[in-house]
């Protein structure tokens, strides 16, 4: 039990519904992805976006104290065969329903991946300061012209 500097009982345990010394269990996010290049899927020259942000975001989760574990399809099939509900989602909608996301077990997201105000809200952690992204693509990418996207010749670097 936590005093204040009076010796009083600290509110926050006064109206708790548990034990001042016991924590509540950590909630569990697991996000199964389909096959990605490396583990992140940030690798090689074509680094999709999408994938800058929610790397970030988790581990921005897990530095605040959430449970964040990625299962990527090409790397890691086992978790996918070994955990029922992927096993059927697989079979019913296929790899093209990826990713999914789950939280102690239950899907609660499907077909993209989760923000950061929705990982903040599932690992019980408070919301999010409102900060930028990192891109990796918004400083990299050249202009693109009406000769073609990297400007030039009819050649294509993208």
């Amino acid at each position: 039990m936590h005093v204040d500097m009076l010796g009083w009982p600290d509110a926050l345990d006064t109206v708790s519904h548990r034990p001042a010394d016991t924590e509540a269990p950590m909630t569990s996010i697991q996000i199964f992805e389909p096959g990605l290049c490396c583990g992140t899927g940030i690798c090689g020259v074509d680094v999709d976006q999408q994938l800058v942000t929610v790397s970030a975001d988790i581990d921005w989760a897990t530095s605040a104290g959430g449970s964040v574990r990625r299962f990527n399809l090409a790397q890691e099939p086992l978790a996918f065969a070994e955990n029922e509900t992927m096993r059927s989602f697989l079979h019913t909608v296929g790899q093209e329903g990826l990713p999914v996301t789950m939280v102690d077990g239950a899907t609660v997201l499907t077909g993209r991946y989760p923000s950061r105000p929705e990982l903040a809200k599932w690992a019980g952690l408070g919301a999010p300061a409102a900060e930028d992204r990192p891109s990796l693509l918004s400083a990299a990418q050249p202009a693109a012209s009406a000769d073609g996207c990297c400007g030039g010749g009819g050649e294509s670097c993208c």
